[in-house]
């Protein structure tokens, strides 16, 4: 069977503003810019028949598809698809040390040292096992052809390069802003990306 994925990234947040690491264990609400975001994908895709949807267990996401459950369309939480944890930085303010550490993390996942992690955090090989479990358990329901997934921008970049064949050390590649959009087919046990980063819906919000 056939299947359409709609992926987009949750709307603004203030910690995303502010440049405040916000990963798994931050459950920060949207901002006002946020929920205009959230609107404006909603006024360009409410007339897509979703047969579900699916978020993270985090505030954020479900904030941001609110609209559509309101339309009457079921959803489901899923804990793989939450943010990957950043372990100790999470919550702290982007200062010279943690950007330190963020470089050096960056450059090793670069070089495909996809098991290190933040300390007390999650290494990109940890993200990847539990959003194989979500995907298994979304493909597996027989009565949802065109999904809606609301997540998060770390994790929305490591699930693309897994379903769509790229190697994870090279997530850099694909693009990534508040309520971006991805569409994925899956036919004949294969992902493929058929619509990349569309931000159309954003176009009046980046004008203001």
């Amino acid at each position: 069977m056939k299947k359409t994925f709609y992926f987009i990234r949750h709307g603004q947040t203030d910690l995303n503003k502010k440049g405040i690491v916000q990963g798994r264990g931050i459950d920060s609400p949207l901002n006002e810019q946020g929920e205009m975001q959230s609107k404006a994908f909603f006024e360009a895709y409410k007339e897509i028949p979703f047969d579900k949807i699916y978020t993270s267990t985090l505030l954020r996401t479900r904030q941001t598809i609110a609209s559509f459950v309101e339309l009457g369309i079921p959803s489901e939480e899923l804990s793989g698809l939450d943010e990957i944890s950043w372990g100790t930085y999470e919550g702290k303010v982007q200062d010279e040390s943690i950007m330190k550490g963020f470089e050096e993390l960056i450059l090793a996942w670069k070089n495909n040292d996809l098991d290190k992690a933040v300390e007390q955090g999650e290494s990109p090989n940890e993200l990847v096992a539990r959003q194989k479990k979500a995907i298994e358990y979304m493909l597996a329901q027989p009565d949802e052809q065109t999904v809606l997934v609301c997540m998060h921008g770390r994790a929305l970049r490591v699930m693309l390069c897994h379903l769509s064949g790229v190697p994870v050390h090279k997530m850099y590649e694909f693009l990534h802003t508040n309520t971006a959009l991805y569409i994925l087919e899956f036919e004949n046990d294969l992902f493929s990306i058929v619509d990349h980063y569309n931000i159309k819906h954003l176009e009046l919000l980046l004008d203001e």
